[in-house]
């Protein structure tokens, strides 16, 4: 969907701040949020997207991915939105209560290793791939009514295919999980096709796109 989560090629919103001997997490909290992320299942990025603009803009990168979890988790009956707010209300009104620990070496052995466990995504179908490495092909410029890894910015515009990943599982036909497999590419934007006048000299983007978002010129 066309959501201020897209923000490829939007301006205004400042440098990059890059910060010199950054922690990989600033807060505690953040390393237990990435945590579940990874051991629960349910689209992370479909569910930040039903986010209002002035919550997205408001809310950290963790923030986002522990709202998402919690609303997967609601979603599927884990847990009642009034027993969510009974928790938050308690722990507000009694911040130097620590939350309940279970200590259990063996299962957090096993997330451990499912969490490094290699995922493949992709698919020995036999289907052919409809373009070919150096073809220039066209981003399709189409406005999907949920989810899409298009990026709004790149629609309409013309590109070369870079290289081929095979068939793997199409991410716009969630939710919950994957969808129809498909052919997935590498495709090069120059600079100049995307901004214009105003693009930097020799710049160009590269971009992993399924075979339905492209279309021959």
């Amino acid at each position: 969907m066309n959501g201020i989560h897209d923000m490829g090629g939007m301006h205004g919103f400042g440098p990059i701040v890059i910060e010199k001997d950054e922690p990989v997490f600033h807060e505690e909290w953040k390393g237990l949020v990435y945590a579940i992320r990874g051991q629960l299942v349910g689209s992370v990025r479909a569910t930040i997207e039903r986010m209002t603009p002035a919550q997205y803009l408001t809310t950290t990168y963790y923030e986002k991915w522990l709202w998402a979890k919690t609303q997967n988790l609601l979603a599927r009956g884990a847990f009642t939105q009034a027993e969510l707010d009974e928790r938050i209300a308690f722990y507000r009104a009694n911040p130097q209560v620590m939350p309940p620990r279970r200590d259990d070496p063996q299962a957090a052995q096993a997330a451990a290793a499912l969490s490094r466990k290699p995922v493949s995504h992709r698919h020995e179908t036999g289907t052919q791939h409809a373009f070919a490495i150096g073809e220039q092909v066209r981003a399709k410029n189409m406005h999907p009514a949920g989810h899409t890894r298009l990026p709004r910015y790149v629609r309409g515009k013309d590109c070369v295919i870079v290289k081929t990943y095979g068939v793997q599982d199409f991410d716009d036909e969630m939710p919950g999980g994957n969808g129809g497999p498909q052919p997935l590419y590498n495709v090069r934007f120059e600079g100049r096709e995307l901004w214009g006048e105003s693009a930097e000299p020799n710049s160009a983007v590269y971009l992993d796109m399924w075979e339905s978002y492209l279309e021959r010129i």
